[in-house]
Order: C-alpha cells, then sequence, then structure tokens
C-alpha cells in the first residue's frame, strides 16, 4: 500500500490549496492549437516574414520540466513529445490570482499545462510563449526522479542521481521515459523500424496476415512452450513459439508470398538477448530458395537501416557496422574450420564428434562442457559454432548449410545428407536471422517429425511435436518456398546501439521482487 513520503505529503497539501481556490486539478477538457515543435517552427517561420507579419497566437500543452520564479517575472520550461519551449510569465500580462499559483508555487515542477499566449523571443534570444493563460491539466502528486549527467573527458555521457539503478528504470517505465530524453529516441525508432519493414515487405508484394497466438499443437521452432488451458473446451493450448507452420499453410491456399509480425513467447532462459515474450518477422515467399531470401534480405536490412538512421554504417559498441549489400556467405563448416581447426565432417557421428569438441574447449579454456548425450548437430552448432564462431561475427554474415538433425523444415543440400539448405544472419557477434529452403515434401517432413522424436526426449527444448494438420496441408500439395524470421528487438537493438534487449523493450520481464521490497 502507497504511504506517502514527505515530497508527496506537501503535493497533496499543495492540491488542497489548489482546489480550495476553485482550480480543478484534473479537468476533463483541453485545448491545444499547436505541437511545440510546430509551434516553434511557424514562429520562426513568421519571422522571416519580417515585422508586418502578425503576431503567432497559441496554446499548448505539456509537462512542466524547469521552473525560475523571479517574483513578478517567472521562466518555466514545457515539454512534450516533440520538443521543449519555454514559458514566459508576467503579472502585467495575466490574471492575478492565475499568476498567483505559480508565484505561490502551487503548480510546480512535473505537473501538466496548457499555457495560452504570443509567440515571442526573449532579449537572449530564447523563443517563448509570453503567457496570458496557464491552466493546470493534471497535479503530479509524486515528483519524478532527478537524472544529472557528467560529461568525461573523452565526450561520453554518465548518468547519475535518485534514477540510476537500471533495474528501478525498468520496473517504473513511465517514469524513465518521462525524465529521459534518449530512451524516447530508442522506441520511437523502434516505431520507424516495425514501419519501414512493412513498408519493404507491402512494396515487395507480400500480404501480412495474422496467426494464432493460442495453438492446440506449438511448433515451428527448438523451444519450450508456455502452457495454458481452456475452461470451456477442456483443452490444454500452447502460447506460439513460431508463426512458421501456420505462414506456410497460406502457400498451400493460393498465396505467393505472406508476412507476419507479432509475439512469440518462449520459457526458456531470460538473457541480455532474451526475453520470455518477443517480437518476430516471420514471411515465407513461393519459388525462391535459401539465396534469394538472402539477396531479399539484405536489401530490407539496407533499406530499414536508413529509413531509422538516414545511413547504412552505424555504432555498435566499439564496431561500426555497416549494412550496405552485398553480405559475406560463408558455410558453417568453413567458419568453424576458421576459426577452431576442426574439420567436423573428419567425424561424422556424434561419438567420434564429441571427443574432439571436449579437447577444443579445454584447449581454449572452456570448464562448463557440452553433455555426452548431445546429438551431432548439437555438437556443431551449439558448441563448435556458438562458442568459438558466433562472437567474432561482426559484419553482417550470412551462415549456410546447417546439420539436418536440428533444422526439421529445411531441404537437403545437393551435396550430402547432413546438411540442409538454411542460413543464420549474424551481425555483432549475434543471430538475427533464421532462414530454409522450406522443405515441401510430406514424406520427407513427416520422416523428419520421427526423427526429431526418437533423437530428442518429451519434454526438451528440441522436441518437435508431430503436427498431422500441417502434414495434411502438405499433401495438398505445397509450393518451392523459402522462409525467413527475424528477431526484431535484436535488430532495434543493432539500429539503437543498445547492449541489452531490456533497453528496447517497453515492458521487459523482470524477476519478482522479494518481500518487502518495492
Amino acid at each position: 500500500m502507497w504511504q506517502p513520503n514527505h515530497l508527496e505529503r506537501e503535493r497533496l497539501e499543495k492540491a488542497r490549496e489548489l482546489q480550495a481556490r476553485g482550480v480543478s486539478l484534473y479537468p476533463p477538457r483541453v485545448t491545444r492549437t499547436h505541437r511545440i515543435a510546430a509551434a516553434v517552427a511557424a514562429f520562426i517561420a513568421q519571422e522571416a516574414q519580417g515585422e508586418d507579419a502578425a503576431p503567432l497566437e497559441v496554446t499548448l500543452t505539456g509537462r512542466i520540466r524547469r521552473v525560475n520564479l523571479k517574483g513578478k517575472l517567472s521562466f518555466m520550461h514545457i515539454e512534450d513529445e516533440t520538443g521543449r519551449v519555454q514559458l514566459f510569465l508576467r503579472i502585467n500580462d495575466m490574471d492575478e490570482a492565475n499568476y498567483a499559483l505559480v508565484a505561490d508555487k502551487l503548480i510546480e515542477m512535473d505537473d501538466f499545462v496548457q499555457a495560452s499566449g504570443t509567440m515571442t523571443r526573449t532579449k537572449t534570444g530564447e523563443i517563448s510563449v509570453l503567457v496570458r493563460e496557464l491552466v493546470l491539466l493534471s497535479k503530479a502528486i509524486s515528483p519524478l526522479p532527478v537524472v544529472k549527467q557528467q560529461v568525461r573527458e573523452d565526450g561520453t555521457v554518465v548518468e547519475y542521481g535518485e534514477f540510476s539503478d537500471v533495474e528501478t528504470r525498468y520496473r517504473q517505465r513511465y517514469a524513465d521515459l518521462a525524465v529521459n530524453h534518449a530512451v524516447r529516441e530508442v522506441f520511437r525508432k523502434r516505431a520507424l523500424t516495425i514501419k519501414a519493414m512493412r513498408q519493404f515487405l507491402d512494396d515487395e508484394g507480400f500480404l501480412e496476415v495474422e496467426t494464432p497466438l493460442l495453438q492446440p499443437i506449438y511448433g515451428g521452432a527448438a523451444a519450450r512452450p508456455f502452457i495454458t488451458h481452456h475452461n470451456q473446451l477442456k483443452q490444454d493450448l500452447y502460447l506460439r513459439i513460431s508463426f512458421e507452420l501456420y505462414l506456410k499453410r497460406l502457400l498451400v491456399g493460393g498465396y505467393d508470398a505472406v508476412y507476419e509480425i507479432g509475439r512469440d513467447f518462449r520459457n526458456e532462459g531470460v538473457s541480455i538477448k532474451h526475453n520470455p515474450e518477443f517480437t518476430m518477422l516471420e514471411f515465407y515467399k513461393a519459388y525462391i530458395d535459401y539465396k534469394g531470401v538472402m539477396d531479399l534480405v539484405e536489401r530490407m536490412m539496407a533499406f530499414i537501416c536508413e529509413r531509422v538512421n538516414g545511413t547504412l554504417t552505424i555504432p555498435y559498441g566499439n564496431h561500426t557496422i555497416d549494412l550496405t549489400p552485398s553480405f559475406r556467405r560463408m558455410t558453417m563448416r568453413d567458419a568453424i574450420h576458421e576459426h577452431t581447426g576442426v574439420d567436423y565432417m573428419d567425424y561424422p557421428t556424434a561419438e567420434t564428434l564429441y571427443p574432439v569438441v571436449v579437447s577444443t574447449y579445454q584447449a581454449a579454456g572452456v570448464k562448463e562442457l557440452p553433455k555426452p548425450s548431445e546429438t551431432w548437430g548439437r555438437l556443431v552448432s551449439e558448441h563448435l559454432f556458438t562458442t568459438f564462431v558466433e562472437p567474432r561475427l561482426i559484419q553482417p554474415t550470412y551462415i549456410m548449410d546447417y546439420p539436418r538433425d536440428i533444422s526439421p523444415f529445411a531441404k537437403r543440400t545437393s551435396y550430402d545428407e547432413l546438411h540442409v539448405e538454411r542460413f543464420e544472419l549474424y551481425i555483432a557477434g549475434m543471430e538475427l536471422g533464421n532462414a530454409f529452403t522450406e522443405l515441401n515434401d510430406p514424406l520427407d517432413q513427416q520422416a523428419r517429425f520421427e526423427e526429431m522424436s526418437r533423437l530428442y526426449a518429451q519434454n526438451s527444448d528440441e522436441e518437435t511435436p508431430l503436427d498431422e494438420d500441417y502434414l495434411r496441408a502438405m499433401r495438398y500439395g505445397m509450393p518451392p518456398n523459402g522462409g525467413f524470421g527475424l528477431g526484431v528487438d535484436r535488430l532495434v537493438m543493432l539500429l539503437t546501439n543498445q547492449r541489452s534487449i531490456r533497453d528496447v523493450l517497453l515492458y521487459p520481464h523482470l524477476r519478482e521482487r522479494g518481500a518487502g521490497e518495492t
């Protein structure tokens, strides 16, 4: 239960005084003629017309972010989503009782107000509103946290103060957004990213669709699902871990190219790159293979980056990433051999490869060894590749041709039975996307399902349940197609230079606080 602190008690007392003076704390209606940026732009345009221009009358709204009281003359800065502007208040220009609300500090920092007056420049040259009337729109009972900044000698900025704790900022994202312009900019760019993604795919002839979040059989990825229950139907359902199988059914139905941008849910670990719910793009296009998907993806990535950042070269940590097509392409076999010296095809079974992986770990000083029960495909991709190669893939790189036993929905390569036509896109040492030349042979697909059930135990993260309805759809005939899944949150991390997925999610999942914590 909320117990007001001394600052909140002071504000509650001011709220009572405002009411005693006949001021509504939360009036039901608002007047606004301009957003702040538009008002400033209109004033600059008016100034260019010279002295003959008519005065610009405005009514602006926003949150008070700064107050400077000087008796019969006061200054405020208010802020809305588009920017900040100064309010210039003089007792001679306002009703005395209205000005007294400011002079008596009843209207103060963090309150929302409506200011009506004339745009002007002060003697110091600052664009301002010479206020005739100030209306309280919303009284802030709790003051926003104070964030201070210190600029180091190298030019980097360090934030400190009562709101410097990162987890508190995640838990109180509303306050974080209110006081941190840079955080608001991240989520503005997130919206631009999704808008550009849609525009690119729409212009390429894709149809945007929606598929079920609640599914009777989960599939399309290797992940543990969340389980829920429908009471009336007396049926367990799963929050989807992928859109894949539902989207490919639509190709059977006659669409050439479909996509969906939406939420997936995976009941697995939380890290700087993982959140239990996350945003994905998946698209599927008939009559192209995984190399056609590569061409499409790198054009899409360049288009999005240009729209969001205005350039194809962007900073990420200590690196400068160049998203100019074409991206580097390497097979998984070549990438692992380049970074470890191991040619895993010399060891074509799990039993022969396992000791090689262990010795490679030990030589590198990696203490946590893989389990002896790991499959050949996981030893290759999850241990040799993820441990020794992935962190070194800084510039955009397609890693091609994955082990078949971890890729149940991809067609085999033409050169052997152990690999499939699959690629993953890596940038800045993290995976952003996954793609296949999609399997469209229903008999092969059924055999893959059955193989996965033998390889991976029930309730393991790699379990892939057999979906009979999906097989039925395939038996009607599915056109050859290529598909791609992109982690939208990770793309936003890249485009906004953020190191943690929590910094690009408005409401990231956090561990429940212990008893007594706030």
